[in-house]
């Protein structure tokens, strides 16, 4: 598990942060096409800013995929990153739709 460090990632768009837990608490994977930019989708949209917290924070994981292509990497939740996404999740859908919204619009 990765620890976060005094230069730790911080969330740039909340709203995709979220978005990106809800799909991997779904079981979906994270594709980074490129290393080094980390250019990389999730469930069929890229990731502008989210994969760099996700991964900082130990909540995922790269993972052999015998099955995917050639020279890309594969990256789906950890044990932890489960148990954050169930709570932070939970803490999401306990606020008003406008506070939501807010927050997107925000970002």
């Amino acid at each position: 598990m990765t620890t976060p460090s005094s230069t730790a990632s911080i969330i740039l768009n909340l709203g995709e942060f979220i978005d990106a837990l809800a799909a991997l608490r779904r079981g979906r994977v994270i594709v980074v096409m490129d290393a080094e930019t980390r250019d990389c989708v999730l469930d069929g949209a890229r990731l502008m800013s989210a994969f760099r917290p996700l991964h900082d924070y130990g909540l995922i994981a790269e993972y052999d995929n015998p099955a995917g292509f050639e020279g890309l990497r594969y990256y789906r939740m950890t044990g932890i990153g489960k148990q954050f996404a169930d709570n932070a999740l939970a803490v999401w859908q306990a606020r008003a739709w406008h506070e939501r919204l807010a927050m997107r619009l925000r970002c």
